[in-house]
């Protein structure tokens, strides 16, 4: 298979070949079935609080999402904490599966290499998880983000190893989808009700102490990822 990297750092297949040898099914929220997706849920008492933070999967090929659910656990096909809400697939042809240094179509070579290669999607998704199998969960520090994000620098999606908690929800946040409007409407109504509940009952200043909260979450995972390298995975 020729593959060719983009001036964008894209890459991708001048015969289509990945296409013809495992074409992707369409994303099927009835049947939990999302190709090649990211998957977002709402977490609770957490989202009630916080609603743009959540939990996070990674689908294989064939739609069936992976999970870092707990300490030592990746769920298959059991998406923690209720079905997935947003979704945003990503395009395989954006991944460099080397089969040896020499064989890097990324700008990032070394790099990849040292995140750890595959040789295709599931293959990234499979290493990925048994990297977590044996780590513990911890919403601060490793959580479901950070399984992703693993994934994706295996992957060198888009050309990038530096996928991080950040980065990660920020895309499904800015480039995912509702998967129906009852989606969009469990995700916020507790955020909604908890609000009310909580300026009837505290005034105004319910408000900003929510609001403070939100800050010190972002400051702290800004903190882990970019000045405390390694304390947030």
């Amino acid at each position: 298979m020729e593959l060719e990297a983009t001036p964008d750092g894209e890459v991708f297949s001048s015969n289509d070949e990945m296409q013809e040898l495992w074409p992707l099914g369409e994303v099927d929220p009835k049947k939990a079935r999302f190709p090649c997706c990211i998957v977002w849920t709402p977490l609770p008492v957490v989202s009630w609080l916080a609603p743009y933070i959540g939990h996070v999967g990674i689908a294989r090929e064939d739609g069936t999402v992976m999970d870092f659910a707990g300490s030592n656990l990746v769920s298959v096909d059991d998406l923690a904490y209720g079905s997935a809400a947003r979704c945003l697939q990503l395009d395989r042809q954006k991944c460099c599966f080397p089969a040896n240094l020499a064989e890097h179509v990324c700008a990032r070579s070394h790099e990849h290499s040292e995140a750890g290669t595959a040789i295709s999607w599931d293959d990234a998704l499979r290493s990925g998880a048994r990297r977590f199998e044996h780590k513990c969960y911890n919403l601060f520090t490793c959580n479901s983000h950070s399984f992703v994000a693993d994934c994706l620098n295996r992957l060198a999606y888009g050309g990038s190893v530096g996928w991080n908690v950040l980065n990660l929800a920020a895309l499904i946040w800015l480039r995912g989808r509702w998967l129906d409007r009852a989606a969009a409407v469990r995700s916020f109504l507790p955020f909604a009700a908890v609000s009310c509940v909580g300026v009837l009952m505290a005034g105004w200043s319910f408000l900003l102490g929510m609001a403070a909260f939100s800050l010190l979450l972002l400051g702290w995972f800004v903190l882990g990822v970019y000045c405390l390298k390694g304390l947030v995975g």
